[in-house]
């Protein structure tokens, strides 16, 4: 039997058997499917429902109508609609994104340029976000516990709000202003190095992480107070354990839930933060696309960041699930 045989036959027995995982994962694999259909139609039509001819939008009105009508042609625009969105459809499982409307390059190679710079930036502020935000939240609910140290509780409330309320755009600003202008400190824009990364990190990870702190103090609190946990104590484990291993995941579980919903508007944030500190990134590109009536390069981000966002949220269901399997597999 060969190995694709053998995998067909588990898959096979695990469905016959009501497996809660693999349902779970084609329930859910279905639903991201699904969305990612709907997003590529959306992005499909964007062009489609611009006023007016796109193609002379981004060329301008004294263009010839010779070269708009060539334009159209390589562009696959005087087809039929239904012909175009199948060939659209066609052409992004073999990575083809269209062709920009002004430099004539292929959008895909536009794409591979700048995706790197915005995944690092992405990456760095989710991570700053989860190792400052899980300690933080843990170490509030644990000296706060029982109405203990109101002032520390107040002090920790007000700063919280303060920065979760601070606009991205705002705080990014700022930043320069004070540690790039007045200061020194840092680069002001560009990507030059690893300083040049700090500004546009903090900016982007400031406010997600002050919510993702408040959102594990309340979690832990509430799960401090359970049964299970005055059991933990009276057998007289160790604290570091409790937190770490009792309360924590516990507390993780229903946490995820909103964190999911953070972490996908940070991936669109930043936009904001690459505009303000010109980083060579989708988010500068897409605001210059704009700029420009480049429409195929901004379907095309517009489509990254779509499905940008569609991941984490299943990246969220499916840590939701190994956490909490019971609940959430059977809820699903």
């Amino acid at each position: 039997m060969t190995s694709t045989t053998a995998t067909q036959a588990i898959l096979i027995r695990s469905a016959r058997s009501g497996s809660p995982w693999l349902s779970f994962l084609v329930r859910r694999g279905g639903l991201f499917v699904l969305s990612v259909w709907v997003l590529v139609t959306a992005a499909f039509l964007m062009i489609h429902l611009v006023p007016g001819d796109p193609v002379r939008t981004a060329l301008g009105m004294n263009a010839p109508a010779d070269v708009v009508e060539a334009r159209r042609a390589a562009l696959g625009l005087d087809q039929p609609l239904i012909v175009q969105y199948f060939r659209y459809i066609g052409n992004l499982f073999t990575g083809d994104m269209g062709i920009s409307m002004l430099s004539n390059q292929p959008v895909s190679d536009i794409i591979a340029t700048r995706l790197p710079a915005t995944l690092q930036l992405a990456a760095l502020a989710v991570a700053v976000v989860i190792l400052a935000a899980v300690p933080i939240g843990v170490t509030m609910a644990v000296a706060t516990r029982g109405g203990r140290r109101r002032g520390l509780e107040l002090a920790f409330a007000v700063v919280t709000v303060v920065l979760a309320a601070i606009p991205e755009f705002l705080l990014a600003v700022g930043l320069v202003y004070v540690f790039a202008v007045t200061l020194g400190w840092f680069p002001v824009a560009g990507s030059t190095g690893a300083l040049s990364l700090v500004l546009p990190v903090t900016a982007l990870a400031v406010g997600p992480l002050a919510v993702f702190a408040r959102l594990i103090r309340v979690e832990v609190l509430s799960v401090l107070s359970q049964d299970y946990i005055r059991t933990a104590r009276a057998k007289r484990l160790l604290p570091r354990r409790i937190y770490t291993r009792h309360a924590l995941p516990n507390a993780m579980t229903s946490t995820l839930t909103l964190t999911g919903l953070l972490l996908a508007g940070m991936v669109t944030g930043t936009v904001l933060a690459e505009n303000v500190f010109a980083w060579p990134g989708l988010g500068t590109m897409i605001v210059q696309s704009i700029l420009n009536k480049d429409f195929p390069v901004v379907q095309a981000i517009v489509l990254v960041y779509g499905v940008g966002v569609l991941l984490v949220n299943l990246i969220i269901d499916i840590a939701l699930a190994l956490l909490d399997p019971r609940s959430t597999i059977r809820e699903a």
